[in-house]
């Protein structure tokens, strides 16, 4: 699965939001300058995120572009949905014909069941609170990967 450009900015859209919403709505020009994105790009984003009611904004002196829920109400499995149209990594199992393509689809099924899971795990709040920590995906020296953060940050698991 790979995101456009669009779900990553809409990520990032909504992040910045969550950190500096506190500050009041803020204007394109400022979400602009925080997220790296053009102005044109960034007005395409805030339209979907309005539509879908994540976001709210405001005209005028005062105006901006704020949450219109809390951060810790919206996740990236929210996002990607929004922007994507869903996780699909299984997409291609509604044409499975033959045994082999049945069996491997339960596993596509349940890798892209994980992939929303995880994305449903994980907030703007956590994010603009910097978790989940980088850290914990550091590799395991089997090769595989580690999500004990307890140990190394003193924080619980996310």
């Amino acid at each position: 699965m790979k995101l456009t450009a669009r779900t990553r900015y809409a990520a990032r859209v909504l992040v910045a939001l969550a950190v500096h919403g506190t500050e009041g709505p803020l204007t394109t020009t400022t979400l602009s300058r925080h997220t790296d994105i053009s102005v044109q790009f960034l007005e395409q984003i805030l339209k979907d995120l309005r539509r879908a009611g994540l976001t709210a904004s405001a005209r005028g002196a005062m105006g901006g572009h704020r949450l219109a829920l809390p951060p810790g109400k919206i996740t990236l499995g929210a996002v990607v949905r929004l922007m994507e149209g869903g996780i699909r990594i299984a997409e291609h199992c509604t044409l499975a014909d033959t045994p082999g393509d049945k069996l491997t689809c339960l596993g596509w099924t349940r890798a892209a069941d994980a992939v929303e899971s995880a994305l449903d795990a994980i907030t703007l709040d956590d994010l603009a609170k910097g978790l989940p920590d980088a850290t914990e995906l550091d590799p395991h020296p089997d090769g595989g990967m580690t999500s004990d953060m307890a140990d190394r940050s003193g924080r619980p698991g996310v």
